[in-house]
């Protein structure tokens, strides 16, 4: 008989009662974990202190600073992930806790594979975009069937906070109240028939999404299965961001030469320096042009519907970054690029771009953009970050602001100058080595319409709600530029009916969809169309919230006529 050398599987040590194993999922960049990790500690001792005082203590199940792995404790690889969780007792109750941004790759593996209780717990800041991580790593439990319970704050040492926290460590879970979530209703006739009819379309002759590159920064929740997907009637172009590149270096001086002199006839205001450490140069510019040129050729090449560029770890050692590129894209005014026999492509019109290869907001921007152009409204929609929000120190509004804010993507049509409104500010540097400009202002006042697809169950979901961005102070617009990070576009929102505890406890991404309107009416109209086209799609629609009057939703949408 044969004898083999099997594999020692040694199971760690249980923890003792009421022992939470802590862990800090983090960056792939060395950089962005470095200037965070204070935050990070900060966080860690707050939660601890939390958790004392229910009589529990706290073990991290990884090093901190001084470990092989940098001058911080974050997990910052899949692989670094994978070793930690096998030295975790799989029934240890653990505890994800994010005050930065985080790719949920480094540690899903382990969570999904884990038997015991989970806690995303996030803090409340918009310098420390905890949050934002945290969100994403939600939705993508959320998508891989992995139970768990999420829990947010300021201040963790408030009574409403500590019930929370109480609950999980009394039964493993939170419980969280959603009243303003409502299965769709009736939809007025006109609106039904529309989106029905565009859903049809759609099944006689498929869309296109043109991805360069799946799971950005391991938003594992921004990649659609194609077995959900095909039978919405979307299909994707698996491109590459090596052939992006190569793209850009066929792109002549005169080309770009021609798109950086209408960015200057369009009167953005570019921001530049000497430094290419530092400050914004012409030559990242330039860069920024060729891949515009080069982006708008390949979708032309390809007949996609929409792309998207996974822009952090894609290209980022290689050319600047994208934002500049995403939101021209996005917008119906933008350089003309041309094919080889002189004809311009898509002239007028936007071509919807994805940020980070989100192929849920890539799915959401491609049904926006053909129900707004049917209804004969501007499609120029986008995703921000759902990034933070705070009351209004203005005086302007008693009703929570929320800071919506995204590096790339956003038109400037939805700035209440347009491109004149519009500044490129250089990327910062601790994420973009090679710099690149953004497009930077400020979303103009008006009825907007949100949304955001996900995966649960292994089904389409869509969240679909109203709300109005608003105009602030300078002086306040500034504050929230200043606690967030000012090189960025940013949209005073406020969400009908719905508080901002209560789109945390529901939202399943850090994403979030927005579009513009011409009225309040018109924008409940669009939404019931979108709802329509979305179910017929075979997207299971929540209506959240209410609309501009106060109305439920769904009761709104259901006295249209």
């Amino acid at each position: 008989m044969s004898s083999y050398t099997l594999p020692e599987l040694l199971e760690p040590e249980p923890v003792a009662a009421q022992t939470a194993v802590l862990v800090a999922s983090g960056d792939s960049r060395s950089s962005a974990n470095a200037r965070c990790w204070p935050a990070q500690q900060e966080l860690e001792a707050d939660a601890a202190e939390a958790l004392a005082g229910l009589g529990w203590s706290v073990r991290r199940g990884h090093g901190t600073v001084g470990s092989a792995h940098g001058e911080h404790g974050f997990i910052d690889s899949q692989a670094r992930g994978r070793d930690v969780f096998a030295s975790i007792h799989p029934d240890a109750p653990v505890v994800v806790a994010e005050a930065v941004w985080q790719y949920s790759s480094h540690v899903l593996a382990g969570l999904c594979q884990h038997r015991g209780p989970v806690l995303v717990l996030a803090n409340w800041s918009g310098t420390w975009p905890g949050l934002v991580g945290a969100l994403n790593l939600r939705g993508s439990l959320t998508k891989a069937g992995r139970p768990h319970s999420f829990l947010w704050g300021e201040d963790f040492a408030a009574e409403g906070f500590m019930s929370k926290l109480r609950q999980w460590c009394d039964t493993g879970t939170i419980e969280h109240a959603m009243p303003q979530v409502h299965a769709r209703g009736g939809l007025p006739a006109a609106e039904r028939e529309l989106g029905e009819a565009l859903a049809a379309e759609l099944q006689h002759r498929p869309a296109i999404l043109g991805v360069f590159d799946e799971g950005c920064m391991g938003m594992f929740n921004a990649i659609v299965p194609d077995h959900l997907l095909h039978p919405t009637g979307v299909f994707k172009e698996r491109l590459s961001q090596s052939a992006l590149y190569a793209a850009m270096r066929e792109v002549s001086d005169a080309e770009a030469q021609a798109v950086r002199g209408w960015y200057d006839q369009a009167g953005i205001t570019f921001e530049t320096g000497d430094d290419p450490e530092t400050d914004l140069t012409e030559d990242q510019i330039l860069d920024q042009c060729r891949m515009y040129v080069a982006a708008v050729r390949i979708a032309d090449a390809f007949g996609c519907d929409a792309i998207g560029i996974q822009y952090q770890q894609g290209l980022k050692d290689l050319a600047p970054a994208s934002d500049l590129v995403e939101g021209t894209l996005n917008c119906s005014v933008r350089p003309p690029v041309e094919r080889a026999d002189g004809s311009v492509i898509r002239g007028g019109e936007a071509i919807t771009h994805f940020n980070e290869a989100d192929e849920c907001a890539g799915l959401d921007g491609l049904v926006t953009h053909r129900v707004w152009t049917a209804m004969g409204m501007s499609p120029d929609n986008t995703l921000h970050d759902l990034r933070w929000g705070d009351e209004d120190r203005s005086g302007t509004t008693d009703a929570y602001v929320w800071v919506f804010e995204i590096s790339g993507s956003v038109p400037p049509t939805h700035f209440a100058h347009g491109w004149q409104g519009a500044t490129s500010k250089r990327q910062p540097p601790m994420y973009f080595r090679l710099g690149g400009g953004s497009i930077q202002g400020v979303s103009k006042a008006g009825p907007c319409v949100w949304s955001r697809i996900y995966v649960a169950d292994d089904r389409l979901h869509m969240d679909l709600g109203r709300c109005r961005a608003i105009d602030l102070p300078a002086e306040e617009t500034q504050r929230r530029l200043d606690a967030t990070t000012p090189q960025w576009p940013i949209m005073h929102a406020v969400t009908h009916g719905v508080s901002r505890d209560e789109m945390m406890a529901k939202h399943q991404a850090n994403h979030i969809q927005l579009v513009y309107a011409d009225s309040d009416e018109r924008a409940d109209r669009a939404l019931a169309a979108k709802a329509a086209m979305a179910a017929a799609m075979g997207i299971r629609v929540n209506l959240c919230g209410e609309a501009a009057d106060g109305m439920r939703l769904a009761d709104k949408l259901a006295s249209l006529t």
